[in-house]
Order: structure tokens, then sequence, then C-alpha cells
């Protein structure tokens, strides 16, 4: 019987080579019948021509007419792509001028913000990352596909994959979170789901790597702010996720506003050509990000917009979004010298190439009669199901989940608020389909009774306080559905501090003295401090904005019939005063500790003045996270035994298998999120104290045990040093097995040359 195992195995093994072999040979003369396509092409057009491949306009997606200037460019060929055209008509008939009437008849390509759904919106893309689940983010975008396809757009801008520290960042909303390793498999998920099986597919959409690169380390958490990322840090922590999607073949890759050590991103030749184009062998086109080509000059990069043409041109960028630098200046750059034509011609046939791949050439009309069935069963059922698993539950003090017979006092601003719940990025969501907590009471027949308490997140009244308070002593539990809007967060909504806003505090205080017990549910784009009233609640749901489906996932939790499956993607501050915070931190010369650490109450009055044998922390809020990278609750609990490594010590080009096992220690089955991370103890360039290498959704029944096995390579040890080598490196490795980055049981292994 194992003879016959192993002979299925090689025989699946060379199947499968066979099959990638014919989709790599399939692939590579699609290639070079695109690239003769392209050599023709290019032979044709004139100078301007060439440039008018590089300018991506728009309109408003509320235009109710379609402008003749906008017609006379496309039918110039003064217009390779366009955004935000939301009308069937204007699409149809702006693609049969390009086809029909402008010189070369190349196709455009329609574009639209599709970041976590079309119609169907799924959880926030913080909230998707939580889920730590692929199969969650690769259902998203392909939902979000095959409804957007159907309106015309070919090009969406997402995923964004920038690595996020600092919960004030508005943009963190969109974030794959902090950690490169789960940002890289959620980016490679993405982009499988816009992207499926071929581009060509009709229902298939190119995907966009943004905001390449670093745009998540703005100082301050500000948006657009400068960023200083040294090189290790650049392609050890912000670059792996665009690794992977550039890998899954990403179409298209967008420059961050941001500039990176005193140079902006969209005019960087370091980042677009050196590491792009050279490392990575991106062979698709790079998009600026809105005007972020002029917004060079406002940084100081460049003295006006004939420089700015110049320095994108020559640093790499193909396509400029709504700004008109190229349009007006790289003509006569061309003819002084300044660019060169050859230059052009790259950023032609990088655009042309995916205008290829998208069978635009061969089908420039969307399918008229392919009219796209918003909001399908499945859709919803995919939207729910990614809530549920994007839940997190931060505490459970035994209240939830709730008995049916309950009697429940539904309060809170964010119960019945169906456009905030969608989140950020929502253009084209209609809040009449959503499915609030408050809709999903009603349908599910829960004994309740509501009232807002608040008629908005920052509502500064009181005037609700007595009626929300009188109903709560009639009822057996609260539920608070906290949070902030949808427009507190996303693009240019950064925030000093991230408490909930308003007076939600204080009407969870005073509901507090009612005696009642307290089920917090947070709906946010980011984590929300609430160090004020951890002690007045008895349990915490942070549901981010969970998108259409969030009411029905949230009650299905409350009541027990679905698992909050979550896990925080991000370090959950006690106070924005901590932040940036990140669980993969260095150590310093005096790294904190539970025995070294005085509380700033506990430094006696008059103290000597000295370092009291203190550490690196904060006196008023120590050194810790309130809830670490990883964490997340269930219904039942797991209990933790015996790490073992198959190996002491393994050489280069080896791997380890590290063993647990763990048991279900509750009464109910439940799903874990094991978590291994690794320390390289002493290396050339200071290593982080820990780094997520894996993780396994692992199903339990009650009191069952089972072993779970992880495979670390030593490749997956290697890291960028200070000159700029990726290596791993000989020495004494940690490594944890546990629930979150704070705790797991620890062994150790060395890496031998």
């Amino acid at each position: 019987m194992k003879n016959y195992c192993i002979l299925y195995i090689l025989l699946c093994f060379l199947s499968c080579s066979k099959n990638e072999q014919i989709e790599k040979e399939v692939t590579n003369k699609s290639d070079e019948k695109y690239e003769k396509v392209i050599n023709e092409l290019l032979s044709k057009m004139t100078l301007e021509d060439k440039i008018g491949q590089t300018n991506l306009r728009g309109t408003s997606s509320r235009a109710k007419t379609l402008s003749e200037e906008l017609k006379q460019q496309v039918r110039e060929g003064k217009v390779g792509a366009l955004l935000n055209v939301m009308k069937t008509e204007f699409v149809d008939e702006l693609q049969k001028i390009a086809v029909e009437e402008s010189p070369n008849k190349i196709p455009l390509i329609f574009a639209r913000d599709v970041i976590h759904g079309f119609k169907t919106m799924f959880p926030i893309p913080l909230g998707m990352a939580a889920s730590w689940d692929e199969d969650v983010a690769r259902t998203s975008s392909r939902v979000a596909a095959i409804e957007s396809s159907s309106v015309g757009i070919r090009w969406t801008f997402a995923p964004m994959l920038d690595i996020a520290r600092d919960s004030r960042w508005g943009r963190i909303a969109e974030s794959p979170g902090e950690d490169p390793y789960l940002a890289s498999i959620l980016g490679k998920a993405y982009v499988e789901g816009f992207q499926g099986d071929s581009l060509n597919d009709p229902t298939s959409i190119a995907a966009c790597a943004k905001h390449y690169i670093g745009y998540g380390a703005a100082i301050g958490g500000r948006d657009y702010n400068t960023t200083i990322i040294s090189k290790p840090l650049l392609h050890n922590v912000y670059l792996p996720p665009f690794e992977s999607a550039l890998n899954a073949k990403a179409a298209t890759v967008m420059t961050a506003f941001n500039e990176i050590n005193g140079i902006p991103a969209t005019g960087n030749q370091y980042l677009l050509k050196d590491v792009l184009r050279d490392k990575l062998k991106f062979d698709g086109f790079v998009v600026s990000d809105w005007e972020s080509t002029i917004e060079m000059i406002a940084h100081g990069y460049a003295k006006d917009e004939k420089h700015v043409a110049e320095l994108a041109a020559n640093a790499g960028l193909d396509m400029e979004m709504t700004s008109k630098a190229y349009e007006n200046n790289l003509k006569t750059l061309i003819e002084e010298g300044k660019v060169s034509e050859d230059q052009l011609n790259e950023f032609v046939k990088n655009i042309l190439r995916i205008k290829l791949r998208l069978g635009l050439f061969e089908t420039p009309y969307r399918d008229a009669t392919n009219e796209a069935k918003f909001y399908e069963k499945l859709h919803l059922e995919k939207a729910k199901e990614a809530a549920i698993k994007s839940t997190v539950m931060l505490k459970n003090k035994g209240v939830l989940p709730l008995a049916k017979t309950s009697k429940i006092a539904l309060i809170g601003p964010m119960a019945n608020a169906p456009l905030d719940q969608m989140g950020t990025w929502t253009f084209d969501g209609e809040k009449e389909k959503t499915i609030t907590p408050l809709d999903a009471f009603k349908t599910a027949n829960i004994n309740y009774n509501y009232v807002a308490g608040l008629s908005h997140s920052r509502d500064l009244s009181k005037k609700e306080f007595k009626k929300s308070v009188a109903m709560a002593r009639t009822s057996d539990v609260i539920v608070f559905v906290a949070g902030e809007e949808a427009i507190l967060s996303g693009e240019a909504h950064s925030r000093a501090s991230i408490d909930l806003p308003g007076t939600q505090e204080n009407l969870i205080k005073a509901l507090a003295k009612t005696g009642k017990p307290i089920v917090l549910v947070i709906m946010a784009g980011r984590p929300i401090t609430i160090t004020n009233i951890i002690d007045d609640v008895d349990a915490v749901l942070m549901s981010w904005h969970p998108g259409t489906m969030g009411g029905e996932a949230l009650q299905e939790i409350l009541f027990g019939l679905s698992e909050p499956q979550g896990r925080l993607p991000i370090s959950w501050p006690k106070t924005a005063g901590q932040l940036p915070y990140f669980y993969n931190h260095k150590n310093t010369g005096r790294p904190a500790n539970r025995e070294d650490y005085v509380a700033m109450y506990d430094i006696p009055i008059g103290a000597w003045q000295s370092s009291l044998g203190n550490d690196s922390h904060y006196l008023d809020v120590g050194y810790t996270p309130h809830f670490p990278f990883g964490y997340g609750l269930g219904y039942t609990s797991f209990k933790y035994n015996k790490i073992e490594v198959s190996k002491d010590t393994i050489r280069f080009n080896e791997d380890i298998i590290i063993n647990v096992t763990i048991t279900n220690t509750g009464k109910r089955a439940g799903k874990e999120v094991v978590q291994l991370y690794v320390q390289d103890i002493v290396g050339s360039i200071t290593r982080p104290v820990r780094e997520l290498k894996g993780f396994q959704h692992i199903t339990f029944e009650p009191g069952e045990t089972k072993e779970v096995s992880f495979i670390l390579s030593s490749n997956a040890l290697k890291f960028t040093n200070h000159e700029s080598v990726k290596a791993a490196e000989e020495g004494h490795f940690n490594v944890w097995i546990g629930p979150h980055s704070a705790s797991g049981l620890k062994s150790t292994f060395y890496l031998k040359d």
C-alpha cells in the first residue's frame, strides 16, 4: 500500500508538472504573439499617439452627460484608459469611438476603485485580513470582478498592500495589516480573484498592486506624509506583499503619494526600475496615483510641470492618472533629448501588453447581454461568511453566546447605520441592500427593544441617555453597537485620537450602572482604543465595517449559531500614544520585561532621580498592546502541549518539522488559528523579536486532541541585510507555536552552514 501511495503521489506530481509546463508554453506563445502585435502597432504610431496611451482620464461617476471634449480626445487617440465612467451607455460609446475612429483603433481600459466589493460589499480589507483566510480574500475579489465587469470595468485599483503599523492612519482600513507574511498570502489571493484563471476572461479585471511603496509608514499616521525606510526594512517588510502579488501576475502597479527617503515614489528610479523591473521582472504597467506626478512640485522635488514629466518618465512611470504632465510636456522633452523616445516606447509596450492580455483587441466591448445579477444569493452568503470569519472576539466573561430567550436592549449609533456599515471605498454600494443588526434582529424574531441612543457616532448629545438606560433596566442584556462612521476612515481621514468618537463612552458608562451585562460590538475602520471602558463591558466583538451582510453575521455570532473566527491582523493599542506599535519590532539594549517594569504610580514620591532599573516602555501604559497581533477568542478553549522539533540542527536548503499537540478543552466544537513564529537570535543586522512564518486553521470537536505540524524551510529564514544581500545566516533560532504573537510553546534549533 505504501508503494502505491508513493507511486500515486509521483504520478500526481508529474501530471501537475506537465500541466504547469503546458500552461507555461501556452503563455510563452501568447506573449510571443502579443509582442509581434505590439511592435507592429508601435511602428505605425506617431509620437502623439504614443503619448496618448500614457494618459488616464476620467469623468465624475455621477455625470449625466458625456462631454464632447472627452469624446474628441478619445477620437484623436489622446486617451489610453478611463476611470469612473459608470453609465454603461457611456462605456459603450467611448469604446466604439476608440476602436472605430481613433488613429490606431486601440481599445480603452475602463477603471474603477473596486476595493472590497462592487455591489455586494464584503468587510473592509483590514477586516478580511482578520480572517487570516486566503479563500475569503480570493472569493471577495472574484465576486467583485464578476459584478463590476458586467458594466464594462476591466481594471481595479486594488489590492492595497501597504503594511500599516499605525492605527491613526485612515487608510489602515484598506490595509492587510502589519505583517508581511500574512499580507503576502492575502495579496496573492486578491490578485487571483480579480484576474481569475485568465485575464482575457470577460469576468476578469486587471488588478493593481498599490501603493508602491511605503505609504503605510507615513510619519504620525498622517496621510500623504513623509516616510523614512531603510533598504533592509524596505526589502524585509514593505516589499514582500508586492513581490507576492507580482508572482501571481498582477497586471498593474500604482505608485504611492509619499516620498521615501527624500524622493517621491512617482519619480523614484530605484523603486520603479532597479527593484520593480530589474529585480522583480515586472512586465505590466505602472500608473501614478491621482495627480501624484504633479504633487512632486509641492514635495519640493520638481520645479514645474515639465520637470515633473521629465522626472517621472526617466524614473519609469508608464501612465499618468488625471494630471497632464505627460500630455503637455513629453513631446518637447523628447525633442530636447531629456527623455528618450525609446523610454516612451517601453511605456506604450507595457500598456498595450496588458490590453492584449485582457483580450480587448479581440473583444473590446462588454457583453451587453451578460447583465450581472447583483446581490446573488451565493454572493450574499459569501459576504456573510467573510463577515463571520473576520469578526474578532476580544473579551468574553461568559455572557456570549446569548440565549435565544434573552430580552435584549439593542443600543448604539451603529446598530442601524446601513451606509456606514459598508465602510470606506464603497462608491457603488447601496445602503438599501445593507442588512444591519436591527434588520437581522427583526428577521430572526429576537426578543429585543431598540433605541439608537446617539444619532451617529460623533453625536455629542445626551438627550436619549435616559431613554436608553430605562430600556436597558428592563432587559436581560445590552448589545451596544458602537464605532465610527465610514467617513472617519479611509483616504485623508487620519485621527490623532482613536477613542470612540462623540459621547459613546459616556453612554456606555451610564448603561454599565444598570448592572446589566453589556456586549460591546465595534464597527470601525481601524482598532479603537477602549481602555477607558473595557472594565464596563462583559464582552467585546470587533466587526470592523462588515459590509452588506454584517447584521446577519453579527446576529448569528451573538446567539452562537456561528463562532467569531477572526484574529487580529494588527496590534491593538491601549492608547494612540503607543503608536506606531507592531509585534515584530526589534529589541533594544534594555528590552522591556515584567520583572523590571515600574509603573508610573508605583514610583515613590520624592524618588531619587534615576532610571529605577527601567527599560524601554511608557510609564503610564507599559510596553504591551491591549491585544496582541494574532489574538482572538472563540466559544471554546484550547490547551497547547509538547512542542517538538524534528532536528536540533539543520543545514541550508533543508527543512525542519515543528510539531505541537493541541486539545479542545471546551464543550463546543471550534476552530483554532495555530500560529508559527520564529526569532533569528543574532544576525548581521538586528532581527525582530518574532516573525510570523506560518499558520493553520484547525477544527476540533469537544475534547479532541490533534497533533499539528509545520514544515519550516531554511529559505524562510532569509532576510535582506545592510549590504542588500538576501540570505539566511548561521546561528540559533527560537521558534514558537501558539494562539497569538505574545504566547506559545517555545523550542530552539540551529542553522548550520
